[in-house]
């Protein structure tokens, strides 16, 4: 047992980590206001968002959000 909360404390490590890193790396939601102000938020990048980096690094903050979630409610956890 103590093995398998060793492991876990290790992921649940890489996983605030990598959590951190990626919200750092995220735009800021002012940099977007003067495009959509200006009506450019029918652009390109506005419309693929979703296939863009912005888009992927969203993605990964929401499952790297869930896991943190759940590594600390396992975690926490009398084993």
């Amino acid at each position: 047992m103590d093995i398998l909360r060793t492991i876990v404390t290790i992921v649940y490590i890489i996983i605030c980590v990598a959590l951190t890193v990626i919200v750092l790396m995220q735009e800021g939601k002012q940099a977007g206001l003067t495009g959509a102000i200006s009506g450019a938020a029918d652009t390109y990048w506005g419309k693929n968002k979703g296939r863009s980096m912005e888009g992927a690094l969203e993605k990964s903050t929401k499952f790297l959000a869930v896991a943190f979630i759940v590594l600390s409610v396992v975690l926490n956890l009398n084993w």
